[in-house]
């Protein structure tokens, strides 16, 4: 290990020291190993730019942030919580004489929405910036805002390996960029010969093999790239079975190891030694020794799971830029190579890029926050790359179904929230600002508030963890399978959820035995991440002072904080003959056919799918659980209000009044009242039935189609006159119009139409439209003939030959603007020919089809 003045990063030490003084604000671009991780705050510290504060230095990941910390703590000549320490989430080690801190996003930015002047804080270092992770992109943003409002001597850095500088120089503005090369050694990559299928010959034992293969050809030590502490730990068991990997020493190293465990990995030692790590160890540690990297490919990526509300780790393949970042650990102190786990082909086809997280991930959580911050307007934050509006609308009504943030005063919760013109913005509750105590998904923060309300905190924590992977129990099993699970788990007609939490105690109870889960049809991997999860989870609860102890399963009480988690997922079942159901929100859903809550009226899905079909999005209901209407109005009595409505009745083809009993936007309960309905709901209704072709109106003709085209090539070709054309929204509105007064398709089927579409001009431009494109044409023989207009060529002129004769001019419309085409017909109203000049057609065309047209229809004058 090299002596930290010895580090690449010292080359820019006074250019640091000198802008950080300056301006308060710098970039530092510097590659993995460079020492700006450990070096950087201790420049700021020794070079007295701290005054009597403190820097904290933020890190994506919580190993990081502690094995970074120790390591300072270590060059500083102290203990680890003295000038030196770390704050993460269920761990703190620091104290009054901290100056140093490491910590996770999460800690600073719910610091910043608790103490908005940051007292104590000195400096704040954004490591490891290229990796865009939301919080640290939130927390610069916020961080900006204090220190050009309140902090001006603030001190703000931000590092990265790898960096898109120019965007963030110009949204730091005025700041400096500075960047040290590093010193690297060449890195030889390799990629495999052929494809592997990974689900018939596992990541671990490809890992080990390669391994094998790489240590007769190095002499340091190997790092390998694993997504998940499951696959960790399959490749260190297939690593020290290997004969060929006897002369080394085999370590795991991942966040949910216990921190004496992490440490022994990246400690020194006189053998050779492989590590396995997640993707900690591909920019934030650096690992020495290490000349030869194995790389899976594979990562968790957090992202935002449409079908769970929430956002979640999938395993995905990395990006080319995440890639050459894990390459690049092979290179440090001496030549090295990387040996990829995939084709070179399949690299070529990898992104670039990771998505930035505030494009894929959920924004609830971070909206939450930053209401606690007083920032109400999300909208107008200035985020360095913008979410999409969806985003944000989607997690603020979240926030307010949970009761989280406070409705706006203008529009009553139980009102469609999809309006035109921008509602006033909402703010934190009470509810809220409690919820932002737990490190979690707002959803499963506002079920452990309830659970510790009904005492059933540890079920609560069991169900958060068995929501966050992938569903253990495998669908469409076979009838032997579905025969032994009804055996053991017996009849389930509540939750969904208790079924699961069944299946996995037995497979806890049987040691993830793999025999014993196949039986049952139950995926072992996925069934194998739900312990850690409610370990973690428990932790969480128990840091809050909630009650874990083990307590007999309330049913009632659990099923009410799904309820209070997922209220947005409430569903209605519309009858018991079909799975289809009703949503809050205005969807329209189907129960999953293996639910066992087949019997129940309204029900919450944990676990939606999304499906756009015809225009509309359909959705499927998994995960369920039954609750009940007393429910809805213990927990959420604001939510609930009576109101009429109306419908339309297919049967009666009518518009009928309702009485309607709701909970938001959900219709709980509708009844046929005598009432007319109102003339405006009844006219939508039976407008929307028009355009479905359930109603004809038979007044909405060939002509009134022809009339409308001529309206729109007016507004074209005379733009001068200020005609409005008419759109296909415009269409529906004129339905609508004249759907008006009436409540039955009865009273529509011979109803004018023309009334109301003349309304649609003003009287001068009605008389405009009937002299510059007239529905017929007078022509020189003074015969009259039919024009057809259409959508984007000119007018076309339909006559017999017969009804031509005489006529040799072209024909124009408007005072000459628009010229005419002229269609020539036969006597059977066929077309001859289409010509835009008589004169030629009689002259060139005519005497060439005459003898034909006479012996086939020899009773009409041919002259």
């Amino acid at each position: 290990m090299p002596a930290p003045r010895e580090l690449p990063i010292y080359e820019l030490e006074d250019r640091i020291v000198a802008a950080v003084r300056g301006q308060g604000r710098l970039i530092v671009q510097a590659p993995t190993g460079s020492g700006k991780s450990t070096q950087v705050p201790q420049m700021l510290l020794n070079h007295g730019l701290l005054g009597e504060g403190e820097v904290v230095v933020l890190q994506p990941r919580r190993l990081a942030a502690r094995m970074l910390a120790k390591r300072v703590a270590e060059e500083v000549g102290t203990q680890l919580g003295d000038v030196v320490g770390y704050q993460i989430r269920l761990d703190s080690r620091v104290s009054k004489a901290t100056r140093i801190r490491f910590v996770t996003e999460g800690i600073l930015l719910r610091q910043m929405s608790f103490d908005p002047t940051l007292r104590g804080i000195s400096a704040i270092v954004f490591d490891e910036f290229h990796e865009r992770h939301l919080y640290g992109d939130i927390s610069l943003a916020r961080a900006l805002q204090i220190q050009q409002s309140q902090r001006p001597d603030l001190k703000l850095v931000v590092m990265s390996a790898t960096l898109d500088a120019v965007q963030l120089k110009a949204y730091m503005a005025p700041c400096e960029v500075l960047t040290s090369q590093g010193r690297t050694f060449p890195v030889q990559v390799e990629y495999l010969s052929k494809t592997v299928d990974f689900d018939h010959d596992p990541v671990w034992a490809v890992a080990a093999r390669e391994c094998e293969r790489v240590a007769a050809k190095t002499t340091g030590d190997i790092l390998v790239f694993m997504p998940g502490a499951y696959e960790i730990s399959r490749t260190v068991q297939d690593v020290q079975g290997s004969h060929g990997l006897r002369g080394f020493i085999c370590f795991p190293l991942h966040g949910e190891l216990p921190p004496e465990q992490q440490d022994r990995a990246v400690a020194r030692y006189e053998t050779r030694k492989i590590i396995v790590s997640t993707n900690v160890a591909e920019t934030s540690l650096t690992i020495d020794g290490v000349t030869a990297v194995v790389d899976c490919g594979l990562a968790r990526v957090a992202r935002y799971d449409p079908h769970r509300g929430i956002n979640t780790l999938l395993i995905e393949k990395i990006s080319v830029a995440a890639s050459d970042q894990r390459a690049g650990r092979a290179g440090r102190t001496a030549p090295g190579i990387c040996v990829r786990l995939w084709t070179e082909n399949e690299h070529a086809r990898r992104p670039l890029q990771e998505l930035p997280e505030v494009k894929r991930l959920d924004l609830a959580e971070v909206v939450l926050t930053l209401k606690a911050a007083g920032i109400d307007d999300i909208a107008a934050f200035p985020w360095l790359e913008k979410p999409e509006p969806k985003a944000l609308e989607r997690a603020e009504m979240l926030l307010e179904d949970l009761g989280a943030i406070g409705a706006a005063a203008s529009s009553p919760r139980g009102e469609d929230r999809t309006g035109v013109g921008a509602a006033p913005a909402k703010s934190i509750t009470p509810t809220g600002r409690k919820m932002l105590r737990f490190p979690m998904h707002p959803r499963y923060a506002r079920m452990f508030l309830a659970a510790q309300d009904y005492g059933c905190v540890r079920s609560v924590a069991l169900m958060a963890a068995l929501t966050q992977g992938r569903n253990f129990l495998l669908r469409n099993v076979d009838k032997r399978t579905q025969e032994a699970r009804d055996d053991l788990f017996g009849e389930e007609h509540e939750s969904d959820f208790f079924l699961l939490m069944r299946a996995w105690r037995y497979a806890d109870k049987a040691n993830y035995n793999a025999d014993a889960c196949r039986r049952l049809g139950i995926h072992i991997q996925g069934v194998r991440a739900v312990g850690p999860l409610f370990e973690q989870f428990l932790q969480i609860a128990q840091a809050e002072k909630l009650d874990i102890a083990e307590k007999r399963i309330d049913g009632v009480a659990v099923r009410k904080c799904v309820l209070v988690g997922f209220s947005d997922h409430l569903a209605r079942r519309l009858d018991q003959g079909t799975l289809r159901c009703e949503l809050v929100h205005k969807r329209k859903g189907v129960l999953a056919r293996e639910s066992c809550i087949d019997q129940a009226t309204l029900l919450v899905a944990a676990e939606i799918t999304e499906i756009e079909s015809r225009g509309e999005v359909n959705t499927l209901l998994n995960l369920c659980t039954a609750v009940e209407e007393a429910w809805l109005k213990e927990i959420f009595p604001e939510d609930f209000h009576d109101a009429g409505g109306v419908s339309y009745d297919v049967t009666a083809r009518r518009v009928l009044a309702r009485k309607e009993r709701r909970f938001r936007d959900l219709v709980l309960e509708s009844k046929p009242t005598a009432e007319e309905p109102p003339e405006g709901e009844a006219a939508a209704l039976l407008a929307r039935e028009v355009m479905a072709g359930s109603i004809v109106l038979t007044e909405w003709n060939e002509a009134v189609e022809q009339w409308i085209v001529r309206v729109n090539c007016l507004a074209k070709w005379w733009p001068e006159l200020e005609v409005n054309p008419i759109t296909d929204a415009d269409r529906a509105t004129l339905i609508e119009q004249i759907c008006y007064g009436s409540h039955g398709a009865r009273e529509l089927k011979d109803k004018p139409v023309m009334p109301v579409l003349r309304d649609w001009l003003l009287a001068e431009q009605l008389a405009v439209l009937d002299d510059y494109l007239p529905e017929r044409l007078v022509m020189a023989n003074g015969r009259k003939a039919r024009l057809t207009y259409t959508k984007d060529g000119p007018p076309v002129l339909s006559a017999r030959i017969q009804e031509l004769y005489g006529v040799s001019s072209k024909f124009t419309l408007g005072h000459g603007r628009v010229a005419v085409k002229i269609e020539v017909l036969a006597p059977n109203q066929r077309p001859i020919q289409v010509t835009d000049d008589l004169s030629n057609f009689w002259t060139e065309q005519y005497p060439k089809i005459k003898t034909e047209l006479s012996r086939r229809y020899p009773r009409h004058e041919w002259r």
